[in-house]
């Protein structure tokens, strides 16, 4: 009898190791309210190649979006109604420059305002029951856990294709905190743990924060983001450098998004052997 049910098990694994499409490639998307999206999209983000998909982490009924299915990444790509995102134009620059017969899928959970505790299993629930309501709004929309989400949704995508890297923008609200990356490094590998994956194959994304260029109130954090390879050796990190803030100069504006996105896709296709 146990041999029997070895063997379906083997079976199954098979099974969903053989629907995976390997030139379907998953990138997750995490942190605060700059990943989440600030500005509003315009008329030109709203044309995307069909080979450029979201998973949607909520259900969206006025999208037409349920969780846990893949859409055409049209903005929002995050909840339902934020803004752009680096995503965006992170997907587009990839599927522009990767061969015909690859497509792309990203997977944005993201909370504005959050520290990076907000998505560390051990520490996610302490953290929660101190935030301001508004937070915890949002947080209600992963069912008052983003990390776990976050793991429902790329263990789902991976019956479909293969997840190839990780993006992070946060760290405005750990502005200071030297602890900052050896924070991410928890986040980052116990994700690569529960999900099975090789750090060497699926490397770490981490944009900077609006830069002093652009008088950004949280510009400082930028040193201690620029620490973040030294413990996560497959860090890498995403220059700001002249891309556009907004009024606030907290977040980017649109303009800002396009350029921040289409560097994270540089960098992550660089990673690939891909120059241009």
């Amino acid at each position: 009898m146990k041999g029997c049910l070895l063997f379906f098990s083997l079976s199954l694994f098979a099974s969903a190791v053989l629907a995976q499409d390997k030139n379907f490639y998953v990138f997750l998307c995490l942190g605060q309210s700059n990943m989440e999206g600030n500005a509003r999209f315009e008329a030109q983000d709203t044309v995307v190649d069909p080979r450029f998909r979201v998973m949607s982490a909520v259900d969206c009924s006025d999208l037409g979006r349920a969780k846990g299915s893949w859409y055409p990444a049209v903005p929002p790509l995050c909840r339902c109604r934020t803004g752009l995102t680096p995503a965006d134009y992170f997907g587009r620059t990839l599927v522009a420059h990767l061969p015909a017969n690859v497509s792309v899928g990203v997977i944005n959970v993201a909370v504005g305002g959050c520290k990076i505790e907000l998505f560390d299993k051990d520490k996610y629930a302490s953290y929660i029951a101190t935030a301001p309501s508004w937070m915890k709004n949002m947080v209600k929309q992963y069912d008052d856990d983003p990390y776990g989400r976050l793991l429902e949704m790329a263990k789902l995508a991976q019956q479909k294709g293969v997840i190839r890297g990780i993006l992070l923008h946060q760290g405005e609200s750990n502005t200071g905190d030297s602890l900052w990356p050896a924070k991410v490094k928890v986040v980052y590998e116990r994700l690569l743990a529960d999900l099975h994956l090789d750090a060497r194959s699926v490397p770490l994304l981490a944009g900077e924060v609006v830069g002093a260029d652009q008088q950004g109130k949280c510009a400082s954090m930028n040193g201690i983001i620029a620490m973040l390879p030294q413990t996560v050796p497959t860090a890498h990190v995403i220059s700001s450098a002249g891309c556009e803030a907004g009024p606030d100069h907290l977040h980017f504006d649109a303009a800002g998004y396009r350029e921040l996105g289409t560097r994270y896709g540089k960098e992550m296709l660089s990673l690939m052997g891909i120059h241009f």
